[in-house]
């Protein structure tokens, strides 16, 4: 399949999990472009270079986070928000403990004080209703459209009417709320379940580095150690039942989407900036 070639990774000093969305095939015999959405891990780390490449390069313009309000505030300012050019945009796929809801906002003053189970919004393992018979990751995705669909509905939203320029949807790892929503992107733009999937099975390629990187921040490092290597390797199996779960309930994910008010215009939209 096209999606395990290695020419789409976008390699950088301080990210493991860095990857371009274009060069995937469609249903209707075209393909996503090249430098137009990019999936990420914490873009904390990013190195001046790594600026330099993603801004002047590639011409990045549109940062969308989906990290929790904790994750921001622990992890601290990224070198992307000092550049102007960069429009931030947040949207957690979890739900939030505390009142914080603008981070972007709260970040600029002194960092207020967090919940005291802060900890346990990063990582939670959600299961929506009727969704206790899936496998634990296929219900913390599916939990994500159940507790914060109107956040990948926004994430998307501004994925499909941003630019010009690329866009880069990012998490902690690039993995698991990245994962979801590059996976409903792809699929406005017509990229076929198996392409997604190896997509989405890409970053086993990865993951030693990235665990490890992970590790090395106070924020994550206890979830990290927790759990070995293989709890956090992406199954392609995970992303097939994911995908064959919104076609059983929903009549796949432009069924879900257009359910939720992503209609006929954004995803026109979407298509439009994925595709030429």
């Amino acid at each position: 399949m096209s999606s395990s070639r290695t020419d789409r990774w976008v390699h950088l000093d301080g990210t493991t999990n860095t990857r371009d969305l274009g060069g995937l095939p469609t249903t209707d015999g075209g393909r996503t472009v090249p430098a137009r959405i990019l999936r990420s891990d914490n873009l904390q780390t990013l190195s001046g270079d790594d600026v330099r490449r993603l801004v002047d390069e590639l011409k990045l313009r549109d940062v969308i986070d989906l990290r929790t309000t904790a994750e921001v505030l622990m992890e601290g300012r990224g070198p992307l928000r000092d550049v102007p050019e960069i429009n931030h945009q947040h949207f957690t796929l979890l739900p939030e403990r505390g009142h914080h809801t603008d981070v972007f906002a709260v970040e600029e003053d002194d960092v207020p004080e967090l919940p005291a189970d802060w900890q346990e919004s990063l990582l939670p393992r959600q299961v929506g209703d009727g969704d206790g018979d899936e496998p634990p990751a296929v219900r913390a995705y599916l939990g994500y459209l159940h507790d914060r669909g109107d956040a990948v509905v926004a994430a998307l939203r501004a994925l499909a009417h941003g630019g010009p320029g690329a866009a880069v949807v990012h998490c902690a790892a690039g993995k698991d709320r990245t994962g979801v929503v590059c996976a409903l992107a792809l699929a406005v733009a017509g990229v076929p379940h198996e392409e997604i999937v190896a997509d989405y099975a890409l970053t086993a390629e990865v993951i030693d580095a990235l665990v490890a990187k992970l590790a090395s921040s106070p924020t994550y490092a206890e979830d990290m150690e927790r759990r070995d290597v293989a709890t956090h390797t992406p199954r392609a199996e995970t992303m097939h039942r994911f995908l064959t779960a919104l076609d059983e309930r929903h009549g796949g994910a432009l069924g879900w989407l257009g359910a939720r008010g992503f209609g006929a215009e954004d995803q026109a939209a979407l298509r439009a900036r994925m595709r030429d």
